[in-house]
């Protein structure tokens, strides 16, 4: 127990040092290589000076509204430097396009606003985020060489250009009312817990918590407590180590892999998504419970799922309502017959996987994603009243069907080196047709034993992480029901006991969030 305690403080030392105002204030300014992430020492260490001041303002609003957006605002900066800019244009403009248009009855000069709102948030973000995808696009159907351009893509903007256009959208479906000043509506839009990777809240949800007393009860504590406990250990000790330690060399170089551990890598890589976002949103949770603020769930153990339609009501289910809502409905949803409404499920999923990312591979997943689902809706018209489809039996397989699709998937969704002019010239897949060659052409079974030896300690974290995610749902009940029960300031202890535990198994620098990127 000394030597652990012995590594802490080595650990601090060597990350703080001696008090330097030289050295505090470059921690604080913008650094490229080094976001401010909820894993990391630099973010606990703020939050925990945030929420003392948080608590001592709960009972004065401006002040406290003031300080939550210069906070979250600094927290955005920190993440993408100058570019926190584009936050306060998409703050103000929808501000002022919301206002517009609860004043405004002319049904056509509600569409120019709601098309003005579109024009400014997806032309910002098709800029910064696709500017070079489509000019590559554009370039090879014309047989000219494109130069790419150098368009810093600032972290989030995927999120919050959603969460603003949904506000827009619900004030001209009539579903909510504006709110009541421009810092208001800063304070939805940056509120730093769901920021730069989700979940992305809607402001029917949120909007009305913000005219509330700030109430921080004992049920509200121990859960946020706990999902922040949850979040940590699914991000830091799961996804951080078995993607260094195993998946990330695979990925990068899996001819150099047999088949046996390219198949292991994409069951590992499934395993790090999934607890790398889920992570961040169990964490985003359970900061914003601290703060007595509500967020819906955004996963729902979605490798349970019996279909990927089930997989969609349990994966980042703040993404998947939002393109129901917006985009599926949008365009006509399931109410102008069967095949506008397979083509409607095709085009939403497609336009879902471009909003992943400005990449082919991207693309291809959600198309991929969309067939799948025009599939289940077929399968589900054909098999209506069967019985056969109501039994354990079939529900047991088609968790494993489903399972093993979604993996399949991740591997076109993980590998980015598919190009235009491979995939339609060259027939070549990049990293996943090698990955899929390996898998089919070299197995080799034979190497399971020694490739365990040498990787044991992963493997024992990607099974720990799958049974975890397998268990019933009222085992994880009564685990968060015990913890919550537990004295306040054990809580607190626990997270430093995860903590010891997170430095004696880091062995890089902290992982950025994969959804960073979106």
């Amino acid at each position: 127990m000394q030597d652990i305690w012995q590594n802490i403080l080595t650990y601090l030392k060597v990350q703080f040092g001696t008090l330097d105002l030289g050295k505090l204030f470059s921690e604080l300014a913008y650094d490229s290589e080094a976001p401010l992430i909820f894993s990391s020492g630099m973010f606990m260490c703020m939050f925990a000076i945030f929420i003392v001041i948080y608590a001592l303002l709960r009972n004065k609003s401006l002040p406290r509204t003031l300080f939550v957006v210069a906070f979250s605002y600094y927290f955005y900066y920190k993440s993408s430097g100058v570019y926190f800019f584009l936050l306060a244009i998409v703050t103000c403009s929808d501000y002022i396009i919301g206002d517009l248009l609860h004043n405004t009855r002319r049904r056509w000069v509600r569409k120019l606003l709601v098309l003005l709102s579109l024009v400014i948030d997806l032309g910002m973000l098709g800029y910064f985020k696709y500017t070079n995808f489509f000019g590559e696009l554009w370039a090879n159907f014309n047989g000219v060489k494109w130069d790419t351009l150098d368009i810093f893509l600032p972290v989030g903007i995927s999120f919050f250009t959603f969460q603003s256009l949904s506000y827009i959208i619900d004030i001209y479906r009539r579903k909510i009312e504006p709110v009541d000043n421009l810092l208001d509506y800063a304070f939805y839009v940056s509120f730093f817990p769901q920021l730069v990777a989700g979940p992305i809240v809607r402001a029917s949800d949120f909007i009305p918590q913000m005219y509330k007393p700030v109430v921080v009860t004992r049920q509200m504590l121990g859960t946020g407590f706990w999902f922040i406990l949850i979040g940590l250990f699914k991000k830091a000790i799961i996804s951080d180590y078995i993607a260094v330690n195993f998946v990330q060399r695979v990925f990068e170089n899996p001819i150099q892999f047999s088949g046996i551990e390219n198949l292991l890598g994409a069951y590992g890589y499934g395993m790090q998504i999934y607890c790398d976002f889920s992570g961040y949103s169990d964490m985003a949770i359970g900061l914003a419970l601290l703060m007595g603020f509500h967020f819906n769930i955004n996963f729902n153990n979605p490798y349970k799922a019996v279909s990927v339609t089930d997989f969609w009501r349990r994966w980042h289910i703040s993404l998947s309502t939002w393109l129901r809502d917006y985009v599926y409905i949008s365009l006509g949803g399931n109410r102008k017959g069967k095949l506008r409404q397979y083509l409607n499920l095709f085009v939403t999923m497609l336009l879902g996987g471009l909003w992943h990312g400005a990449s082919l591979n991207f693309v291809f997943w959600g198309a991929l994603h969309g067939i799948a689902l025009v599939v289940h809706k077929i399968w589900m018209t054909i098999t209506h009243g069967a019985k056969f489809v109501q039994s354990k039996l079939w529900n047991v397989l088609m968790v494993i069907v489903t399972f093993h699709f979604i993996i399949f998937a991740w591997l076109l969704f993980r590998n980015a080196d598919i190009t235009w002019n491979g995939l339609f010239l060259g027939g070549e897949w990049g990293n996943m047709g090698v990955m899929l060659s390996q898998i089919f052409t070299s197995f080799h079974p034979e190497l399971l034993p020694d490739v365990i030896a040498n990787y044991w300690h992963v493997f024992i974290l990607i099974v720990l992480g799958y049974a975890l995610h397998f268990v019933p749902d009222r085992f994880s009940q009564r685990c968060r029901n015990a913890f919550v029960k537990m004295p306040a300031f054990l809580y607190i202890v626990v997270i430093v006991v995860l903590i010891v535990v997170i430095v004696q198994v880091k062995t890089s620098e902290v992982q950025p969030f994969i959804y960073f990127q979106f």
